[in-house]
């Protein structure tokens, strides 16, 4: 049965908006941002390295993570595209580095376990490049954000920290499984 002509206005307008708001979430939550995160085996007496081509003071952050294997531990070493040393540690369980780019070009960091003769490790890494864009640019913009913008950014940052805490936890209960299941098997011989 049709609906009278104001509601079936109504039902048509709710119908855009839902749509837009589900589009608006679904941005909220993926969002164009430049990071990657990967969590890969690095075996015993390897070295796995990575690449990003990063543009002149670009704000760049690079956090891993040994998940198992061993004493959790690697080396990193990041290097600018001539070869110069920005970052380099060894024997690390977890670090964080948070260096500017200071010309164009392809940047390469590596993480070797080739102090260990016997123990593959685990390793997980995120490495952002920029900023994320803002929700609402500000270009050709009159007035301050509306309250439902504002609502939206406060939102999308909420939504971030909890994407941090969750990859936080999923890697706290991959390195206690890990520990348990060790445990199990030394138990069980």
């Amino acid at each position: 049965m049709p609906l009278p002509g104001s509601a079936q206005r109504w039902a048509a307008a709710a119908g855009s908006w839902g749509c837009w708001l589900l589009a608006l979430l679904l941005l909220l939550v993926t969002g164009p941002g430049g990071a990657s995160e990967i969590t890969f085996e690095l075996p015993d007496n390897a070295k796995q390295c990575f690449y990003e081509d990063i543009a002149q003071g670009t704000k760049c952050t690079l956090e891993f993570q040994v998940i198992t294997g061993g004493h959790y531990d690697v080396d990193c070493r990041l290097e600018d595209p001539d070869g110069k040393v920005l970052y380099k540690e060894m024997k690390k369980q977890y670090d964080s580095f948070t260096f500017t780019a200071s010309k164009n070009g392809t940047y390469k960091f590596c993480f070797s376990n080739e102090f260990s003769t016997f123990t593959h490790k685990t390793v997980y890494f995120d490495f952002q490049v920029g900023e994320d864009p803002p929700l609402f640019p500000s270009e050709n913009r009159v007035s301050a954000l509306t309250q439902m913008e504002s609502a939206c950014v406060s939102i999308h940052e909420a939504l971030k920290s909890v994407i941090d805490y969750q990859t936080h936890f999923r890697l706290r209960e991959a390195q206690g499984r890990s520990r348990a299941e060790d445990l199990n098997t030394r138990v069980a011989y």
